[in-house]
């Protein structure tokens, strides 16, 4: 999930005072955390090359050297400063994401800012900002869901790092988040998360497995796969409940039967779930997702990530397989309105569409 922020104007709009007290207290957070992060970036060559890296974290740098160049010369991301710095942040995300919806609605909360236009969610640097902002929104009868984040793009305006939230992941994590990241580099567009995130998730699972092809074992591979089965498995749980939700809230059922069904539909997704950990063998990857109050604004931030992904691999497909043929008609389709862009995906998701 991706904060993003372009600090100079950041500046001229916190000192503008823009939306009161309270927006400028967010911009000056935002400011002062992303300035904390370029403080403590450091060359990846120098950390390696110090005596004082553990052997551990040389061994990771070294690799994503190597994934990072795989990024430029091969999937044809772009080749500039970012993830060719290390910042050690010394908590487990570098970012706290809010997301939020009324409560019988799947419509996620949106709010707007300077370059990137409305995004929905809102991020904040410290856990305590992300909790104590999404009090707030509780108190006013949203539904609020506080997730941590790893890693963000800034969009190619900076240099963004490698961090040691994420620097301890599995080798095809770490290729994936980087892959995921850049691309937010090559195609984004104002006011629509979903198209954006969508597009970047395409190009991660693309880029791993031509990573794999290349640079892993076989076994490598097998696991990849089956971690795309099972993600694809909870996107797909996610997606249905998220339709089912839609349909009941907006039915001609009175607000109290809404709430009633909803209960009953969260109740239901737990339980489906538990049928999927059977089908996996007993994989407990996602049960500290499910075993946590589950609400509408959970299903928005899960559902952000994936959505449009069947629709551009099928973009993919259709530009046989060839990345910057299919980052043009990516951004080609990025020109067109929501509605277009939607439409279009929509019908190269479906099965025999290419």
């Amino acid at each position: 999930m991706r904060w993003i922020r372009w600090i100079s104007l950041l500046v001229i709009a916190a000192a503008a005072g823009l939306g009161g007290c309270a927006t400028t207290g967010y911009y000056f957070q935002a400011m002062g955390g992303q300035w904390e992060l370029w403080k403590h970036a450091e060359p990846i060559d120098n950390v390696i090359s110090s005596p004082n890296t553990k052997t551990s974290l040389k061994t990771k740098l070294t690799r994503v050297r190597e994934i990072r160049e795989f990024a430029s010369h091969e999937l044809m991301l772009p080749d500039n400063g970012s993830y060719r710095k290390y910042v050690d942040l010394k908590r487990p995300f570098v970012v706290w994401n809010v997301f939020a919806t009324e409560e019988l609605s799947v419509q996620p909360k949106e709010w707007c800012m300077l370059v990137v236009g409305c995004v929905s969610y809102r991020g904040y640097f410290s856990k305590e900002g992300a909790e104590k902002y999404a009090a707030e929104l509780r108190t006013e009868g949203y539904d609020v869901y506080v997730g941590g984040v790893p890693a963000y793009s800034t969009l190619g305006y900076f240099d963004d790092p490698i961090l040691s939230s994420f620097i301890q992941y599995p080798e095809t994590e770490l290729a994936r988040l980087i892959f995921h990241e850049l691309a937010h580099q090559l195609v984004f567009v104002k006011d629509d998360s979903t198209f954006n995130e969508s597009f970047a998730a395409t190009v991660e699972l693309e880029g791993v497995k031509r990573w794999i092809e290349t640079h892993g074992k076989p076994e490598d591979y097998a696991t990849f796969t089956a971690w795309a089965k099972r993600r694809n498995d909870y996107v797909t749980l996610i997606a249905t409940y998220k339709d089912k939700l839609n349909t009941l809230f907006t039915s001609p059922l009175s607000t109290e039967e809404k709430r009633d069904g909803k209960r009953h539909l969260f109740e239901e997704m737990k339980s489906d779930y538990q049928n999927l950990k059977t089908s996996w063998g007993g994989y407990t990857g996602y049960d500290w997702i499910f075993n946590q109050k589950l609400n509408n604004a959970f299903v928005v931030s899960s559902a952000l990530y994936s959505q449009l992904v069947p629709g551009f691999k099928g973009l993919l497909a259709q530009n046989d397989n060839n990345m910057l043929n299919f980052y043009h008609a990516a951004k080609t389709l990025a020109e067109e309105s929501k509605e277009k862009r939607d439409a279009y995906l929509a019908k190269l998701a479906k099965p025999g569409s290419e």
